[in-house]
């Protein structure tokens, strides 16, 4: 789709004259702190923010911006259509996009010859804006890989847009604050990571002193307060309090806030996909005013972390958006995710009788294969699929496999290599698994940590929480001495544990099934920067079923590949040697010639007198000083 248009256009603009940029992009290169699937993906945004000046897709798209210049007059075209593209710039930008490279043949093909055969019988514009969602304000997806580090991209974003910001506070194309959005079932395990943002460091990409000025403008707050703090006033909405404190003018203003509960929960769509509100009880009134106060947020960036969760709920966030898009306060929405590609292919009509589909998410403008960021920095996997065996021969044959290679792998911050075990239900970890790893297996009980959120019959002790979350905070408990991690639904994504080596998933039900891929690859995050770490992940035949079936189709790669690849560290040599022998050349004769020259100066006026005198004088001058 796009992307590959972007990459390139984008490489071009930024080595052209008219790149504004220019030098604080080679700040952030030669600063050397973020991946360089990080700096493509500021490269790619910065292009759309500043040559695209932050217009929507379909409108780029529709003004010719992503085109190739496609010379009519050289195609084998009828006379009819070369002068009806020629005059119409909106038939001219689909079928330049139709007639892309998309290896042996172009992206589409059937696409192209309707529109030769029937220019005049297709809704140009209509179909460039259904591609594009109908929405009608910048909106783009970056598509990078677990632990590519989505979180620091996100915060540069948000640091490069508020510098922009505030040197041109009357330009609409750069946010003046942000709202990040989570989805709710994640919320354990992405809301502390995103608290990182935080912590970032912006002098990796902006120079000072304007790094150190940026970072005080920023304040952070989290909507995740459920409850009233009044039982006695159930009209008062603390979350909604935060938001109305900071209006009507707020500068650098970040909030995080639970998607589906507290944004698209208690709203509702009618038999036309529109959204509308119920204030029938306090729980409607509580959202709706949320809702509308975010609304009111001027210069807003919306950012959505793993923004495929958002599937089920995806049409009500966009009639979300769409809403608050209507008081003209947003500037650009933001997905992230490892997985640009649909779970069913979007159909879109171009005639009664002819359609085509797209399997990506069309408003991806960058994307990072999981295969290439194995080769370059993430930690390359073996995957063990575990034949006729049950669950517990699948979790030994890991648990040996595991130990085997990383039982005495300490890392360079002094955390020692983790695994991962991740069960049906909180029963199947306290009844079966845990007890089969401390008796059967004879492992002590103090290298493992159990965590999940409970049930009426198990609790944990409170502390468990502290450990899963210190687990590579180095010198503490967790870090030294937990070496298995048994799970129930945590940990499948967002999970930050560089250290996690290893994962087994033991049986159909440990983890959800559209989550296989994402769970499988928890310990691939890299430890050391710049060493080739590897990791374990054993599956049982349904898990591995899945897990190939989702690599084929969101990074188009298979099990198979996983496990042939092999990153060297070390460059390559080739030895240099002669051909002359070998090709039968002949020898070729040659003379060395060297070349002396006499030169002799002379001077048309000499002058002596004048010279000895000056000499003269020159001579009395150092005799003074000395």
């Amino acid at each position: 789709m796009l992307n590959n248009i972007i990459k390139d256009k984008t490489i071009e603009w930024l080595q052209s004259d008219d790149c504004s940029v220019k030098y604080l992009v080679k700040y952030i290169h030669k600063k050397g702190e973020l991946r360089d699937t990080q700096i493509q993906a500021i490269e790619a945004y910065l292009f759309l923010k500043i040559k695209g000046e932050n217009k929507p897709l379909w409108q780029l798209f529709a003004e010719g911006f992503f085109t190739n210049g496609t010379d009519l007059s050289k195609l084998n075209i009828n006379q009819n259509t070369r002068e009806f593209l020629a005059k119409n710039k909106f038939a001219l930008a689909l079928f330049d996009f139709a007639r892309q490279k998309n290896g042996k043949t172009t992206l589409l093909p059937e696409l192209e010859k309707l529109i030769i055969e029937q220019p005049e019988n297709i809704k140009y514009e209509d179909i460039i804006k259904t591609i594009f969602y109908n929405v009608n304000y910048a909106d783009y997806l970056m598509s990078l890989p677990m632990g590519a580090g989505k979180t620091f991209l996100m915060a540069s974003m948000i640091y490069l847009d508020l510098y922009f910001a505030d040197n041109e506070p009357d330009n609409k194309n750069f946010a003046h604050n942000f709202l990040v959005l989570i989805p709710s079932g994640l919320k354990s395990s992405i809301v502390p990571s995103l608290k990182t943002i935080e912590k970032f460091d912006p002098s990796w990409v902006l120079p000072e002193p304007s790094a150190s000025k940026i970072k005080q403008l920023l304040k952070f707050e989290i909507l995740d307060q459920a409850k009233t703090a009044s039982k006695s006033n159930k009209a008062e909405n603390p979350n909604a309090q935060k938001v109305n404190h900071c209006l009507p003018n707020p500068f650098g203003q970040v909030f995080v806030v639970n998607a589906e509960k507290v944004i698209l929960n208690r709203i509702y769509l009618d038999a036309q996909q529109e959204l509308f509100e119920k204030s029938e009880d306090e729980k409607d009134k509580y959202a709706n005013e949320l809702r509308n106060l975010i609304g009111k947020i001027p210069n807003l960036s919306i950012l959505i972390d793993e923004v495929h969760h958002a599937t089920d709920g995806d049409i009500k966030l966009r009639q979300v958006v769409n809403k608050w898009q209507e008081t003209g306060n947003i500037t650009t929405v933001l997905g992230f995710s490892g997985t640009p590609y649909l779970s069913k292919a979007d159909k879109i009509n171009v005639t009664e009788t002819a359609f085509f589909k797209f399997s990506q998410i069309t408003n991806t403008v960058y994307y990072y294969p999981l295969v290439t960021a194995i080769n370059y920095f993430l930690k390359t996997p073996k995957v063990k699929i575990a034949q006729n065996l049950n669950r517990f021969q699948v979790i030994e044959k890991g648990i040996t496999d595991f130990n085997e290679h990383y039982e005495n792998k300490i890392y360079e911050n002094g955390n020692i290599a983790k695994i991962a075990i991740y069960c049906s239900n909180i029963e199947s970890l306290e009844e079966e698994i845990y007890p089969y790893l401390t008796g059967t297996l004879k492992i002590n009980p103090d290298e493992i940590l159990r965590y999940h959120k409970g049930n009426k019959k198990y609790k944990l002790p409170i502390e468990n929480e502290l450990l899963f979350n210190s687990l590579d905070v180095p010198k503490t408990i967790a870090a030294t001495k937990k070496r298995y991690i048994l799970l129930v639904q945590i940990g499948k994504e967002g999970w930050d544990s560089p250290s996690l080596t290893g994962i087994i998933l033991s049986q159909k039900g440990d983890s959800p099934k559209n989550m296989v891929l994402q769970t499988s690859c928890r310990c691939l995050r890299q430890v050391d920067k710049g060493k080739h770490e590897t990791a374990r992940i054993w599956l049982n035949e349904y898990n591995a079923k899945v897990l190939n079936e989702q690599l084929k189709k969101e990074q188009q790669t298979s099990i198979e590949e996983l496990n042939k690849l092999d990153r060297k560290t070390e460059p390559e040599q080739i030895e240099r040697f002669s051909r002359i022998e070998h090709l039968l050349l002949p020898k070729v004769e040659f003379y060395q010639l060297k070349i002396t020259y006499n030169s002799i100066d002379e001077e048309e006026k000499p002058n002596t007198k004048n010279k000895l005198e000056a000499l003269l004088n020159q001579i009395n001058f150092y005799v003074l000083l000395f």
